[in-house]
């Protein structure tokens, strides 16, 4: 198979960290401003923006940048520093909005609504076409069946979505129900139901369908289905020749993240693999104890609610499935790892490991490439992804402090892929570039520039440009 994403194998450059000057905000009014560590990348404030907000787009028709809140409002940038408000729930009905795609002057959103008075969730996915005057008339491409609105922050939903670059189809990430697979009853309301045939998939819609109704069976559901076994790939990205990547977070235990090239079909392991890790709840005889169990953290939220137990009703991985592994990093950044045996961390390129593809608990968002080639030979052609999680304290078990020194996590990293024939698919090697952000969800490269929102721990949210490097 011929790679059509960067093939260069020269040698890592070394990092060199350069602080930017910082914008003119009165004190109590500074945001947390993020620090280049290239003496060639700037970073600079853009804008402040609405609390909550989430995804950054660009109208490709006016090439305005829009964003929106998980609260469903949807924003317009007029120009830098300022905005307005074009939508809210009220108008497209998607109380939890997740993701925004624009394709020709038409917008698509992805997110979740409720069903069976909250107890219950669906998947939905809204088209938007425009009218006068700036209005837009609502229609439903998709909607899914019912399922149970989980008790715990795993209810994952309709989230990641992005337009076919051949044209024709919109892909859609609709994430797990599950933390690893177990029962999510909500209160005995969903007896027995685990992930369903419309969660932990990508799904592949038309765009010009209209109320496609999405349901539980399999047969039902295969025009629609892309890929399975993806926990919850909440940013997808297509590279210069075309090829489309994923990022995806792992469970509670410490298994690595992922980054996948999504091939239609491919089944890429969850439940049953997770970062390139073995769920160990697939085991019949398997009762969760941190002590026994290094990869098991004990604060981890499903730990200490149960939802790790002896459970020998869980699904039988097929003996004839065939599943396509993540991407292997091999450094040197964003590659540690809790050893099976001992629980000690790890840094992969030190010991001669890949490991695929992130360290664990980072949660890889704003997946972007330079897409028409114009960045600086070191980057050209290439991917970026920020790390969401702040790896120095307040996941299941803190990857920072002195042992790996405060180089983790809520950052911008550089992800150069080859291909690999051996193993027919991709190998990364992956350099944090941008670090100092607060909770950054999403990224948008236009031209040599990528933009960043941040979720922020409170208050507004924040934009910032990244000027990078090109020729």
């Amino acid at each position: 198979m011929a790679a059509s994403v960067s093939m260069r194998i020269g040698c890592v450059f070394c990092g060199i960290m350069s602080f930017v000057s910082l914008p003119a905000y009165a004190q109590d009014e500074s945001p947390q401003h993020p620090r280049a560590l290239r003496s060639d990348i700037r970073v600079e404030h853009y804008m402040e923006v609405a609390e909550e907000s989430i995804r950054l787009v660009l109208d490709p028709s006016t090439g305005d940048m829009y964003y929106n809140t998980v609260g469903g409002d949807i924003y317009r940038i007029i120009e830098q520093g300022k905005d307005e408000k074009l939508f809210s729930v009220e108008d497209h009905g998607i109380p939890r909005l997740q993701g925004m795609a624009f394709h020709g002057s038409d917008l698509f959103l992805s997110g979740n609504i409720e069903a069976n008075a909250g107890l219950g969730s669906k998947g939905i996915v809204m088209r938007g076409t425009p009218g006068p005057s700036g209005t837009r008339s609502w229609s439903t491409l998709a909607v899914t069946l019912e399922h149970g609105a989980a008790q715990t922050t795993f209810n994952h939903g309709f989230n990641g979505i992005i337009v076919d670059p051949k044209g024709g189809h919109l892909y859609v990430n609709s994430g797990a129900r599950t933390d690893h697979g177990e029962v999510q009853h909500n209160n005995g309301n969903y007896p027995g139901q685990r992930d369903v045939p419309t969660t932990a998939v990508i799904l592949k819609l038309p765009l010009d369908g209209r109320d496609i109704v999405l349901t539980h069976d399999e047969k039902q559901m295969e025009p629609y289905t892309f890929v399975r076994g993806v926990r919850n790939v909440y940013d997808m990205a297509s590279a210069p020749g075309g090829e489309l990547f994923g990022v995806s977070n792992s469970s509670d235990y410490d298994h690595p993240e992922d980054m996948f090239w999504l091939r239609e079909d491919h089944h890429y392991g969850f439940p049953w693999i997770m970062g390139g890790g073995r769920n160990p709840q697939q085991d019949p005889a398997w009762h969760p104890d941190p002590d026994a169990d290094p990869l098991l953290p004990r604060t981890a939220h499903a730990y200490m609610a149960g939802y790790f137990r002896n459970d020998p009703d869980f699904p039988r991985m097929p003996e004839d499935l065939v599943i396509t592994h993540s991407v292997q990093n091999i450094g040197p950044d964003a590659n540690y790892f809790r050893d099976s045996e001992t629980g000690t961390i790890l840094k992969g390129d030190r010991i001669g490991k890949a490991i695929g593809t992130f360290s664990p608990h980072r949660s890889p968002l704003g997946l972007v490439f330079d897409r028409d080639s114009v960045l600086a030979e070191d980057f050209r052609g290439d991917g970026f992804v920020l790390g969401y999680t702040s790896m120095r304290g307040g996941m299941s078990r803190p990857f920072g402090g002195a042992e790996f020194g405060d180089q983790e996590g809520e950052d911008l990293m550089h992800v150069e892929l080859f291909y690999s024939d051996a193993i027919d698919n991709y190998i990364a090697r992956v350099m944090r570039i941008v670090d100092n952000f607060d909770r950054p969800t999403d990224a948008l490269m236009i031209g040599r520039d990528i933009y960043v929102i941040n979720h922020s721990r409170s208050g507004p949210g924040h934009i910032w440009k990244v000027v990078m490097p090109a020729d």
